[in-house]
């Protein structure tokens, strides 16, 4: 009878295209970069208490901490407006030439901090340039993700998307691990009078040097296959910004998988509530983030076996529920630090399988032409709104009730706004780009394969 010509999709003339020489490249230098990135994001939170010392002077030490992590927190903000520049430019001129000025940007402003004269030099414009600074902070970090995302999954294998784009979060906890480590083991080896004087500059200023490196990894790299085919065919969005809110079922979706992702409270917890000691703090959350960091691989991993990344993202909200509803409601009953850490396990292994999945799942959401912007959308709001308000929240319902559990409600709240984001993701919406990753919408189908195919079965 009739003989079908086999004819490639758009994904397997990727995977035609890309070897994997040229794959491991990508991954690596484009993780290499997100690790820096995060170092310098993140290692602020682990200074504060030094930054708060130097920079908001007050007779009352805990002024100049909570003023430290008030600007800690203002970062959270001002991420949205960050994806908004970042995301189109993206979308315009590339997301390895984005990448790259990304990167600078927080390495440059990281740096700067560590060079900053403190409030005993010049007074009250210390904490000005700090604030300055973070929000430059921010508003870099705000880019990375929307950027960095679309290009690993844009050099992923067919069927590895999942486990491709879980390396991004398990490199950001990565990098905020290394910054625990090189503030709390400056800390450790210089004392404390040393640390508070000069050496809590120190994880600042080397931020220059390895975002250096860094730079010069991402030149080398490739802007990824599917946007090269976008630019050569004069097909790269003119205004982003608008095409995006063409897709504003997809963009409301994304935010809803990523507000579970985006409530942390942990940390804050440990210190107001249970008022456990510092060094107790610093061994849970750096081995909570090291489980959380492995399985995430595991999630990524599972949602490309399984197929359906819907289950993957159902099961992991509902085993990080049962945790962190555990943790929430033994924690403060607790007579030894060590009571809590089978919760804290558990809360570790169920978080990673759940963050292994919102990355893969949000890229295949959105088309090419437009990832980057609406990654940068749908994920900063949420991690702005629900990430930055989290400890305020907590610290809100405690007071009120009376109740050191009641931070649980909140957490619930979250989850129930990505559950029904979940239930209504259907199956299309996370595979149809996915045949049609090179060419990025629906409306622009390969005419001239899809013409070779109708021609060979006429001819059959």
């Amino acid at each position: 009878m009739t003989a079908h010509a086999s004819h490639p999709t758009a994904a397997e003339l990727q995977e035609q295209e890309v070897s994997p020489r040229e794959r491991r490249k990508a991954l690596v230098g484009a993780t290499a970069g997100h690790l820096i990135e995060w170092y310098d994001y993140g290692v602020y939170g682990f200074l504060a208490v030094y930054v708060g010392a130097n920079f908001f002077i007050s007779d009352d030490p805990v002024v100049g901490l909570l003023s430290a992590f008030a600007v800690f927190a203002l970062s959270f903000f001002i991420r949205p407006l960050g994806g908004l520049f970042f995301g189109p430019l993206a979308d315009k001129i590339g997301r390895r030439r984005t990448l790259m000025i990304v990167l600078g940007v927080m390495c440059g402003a990281t740096m700067c901090i560590g060079l900053l004269p403190t409030a005993h030099s010049i007074g009250v414009m210390a904490p000005v340039l700090l604030v300055f600074l973070r929000m430059v902070q921010g508003f870099s970090a705000g880019g990375e993700i929307s950027t960095i995302a679309a290009f690993v999954s844009e050099f992923s294998k067919k069927g590895g998307r999942g486990l491709a784009t879980s390396t991004l979060m398990t490199t950001a906890a990565s990098g905020l691990m290394i910054g625990a480590l090189v503030g709390n083991g400056m800390a450790w080896a210089l004392g404390a009078e040393a640390m508070q004087d000069w050496g809590w500059r120190i994880p600042f200023i080397i931020a220059g040097p390895l975002g250096a490196i860094a730079i010069f990894i991402r030149m080398r790299l490739e802007d990824s296959p599917e946007f090269k085919r976008l630019h050569a065919e004069k097909r790269t969005a003119k205004a982003p910004l608008r095409e995006t809110f063409r897709f504003p079922r997809q963009i409301m979706l994304v935010m809803g998988v990523i507000t579970l992702l985006a409530s942390t409270y942990l940390t804050s917890y440990f210190r107001a509530v249970l008022e456990l000691p510092e060094s107790f703090i610093f061994g849970m959350v750096l081995a909570t983030g090291v489980l959380a960091a492995g399985f995430m691989a595991v999630g990524g991993h599972l949602s490309d076996r399984v197929g359906d990344r819907r289950i993957i993202l159902l099961v992991g909200l509902v085993m990080t529920v049962a945790s962190v509803s555990w943790f929430f409601l033994t924690a403060p009953h607790a007579e030894t630090g060590m009571d809590i850490v089978p919760a804290l396990i558990a809360v570790g292994v169920s978080v990673g399988i759940y963050c292994g999945v919102p990355y893969a799942t949000m890229t295949e959401l959105l088309p090419t032409h437009v990832r980057s912007t609406g990654i940068a959308v749908g994920y900063n709001i949420p991690v702005a709104v629900f990430g930055g308000s989290a400890p305020f929240a907590a610290t809100w319902l405690i007071d009120q009730t009376g109740d050191p559990s009641s931070p649980l409600w909140f957490f619930v709240a979250t989850a129930v706004v990505s559950l029904v984001s979940i239930f209504f993701l259907r199956s299309e919406d996370l595979l149809g780009h996915e045949s049609l990753a090179v060419t990025g919408s629906m409306e622009t189908i390969d005419t001239a394969q899809v013409a070779d195919a109708v021609e060979a079965d006429i001819k059959g």
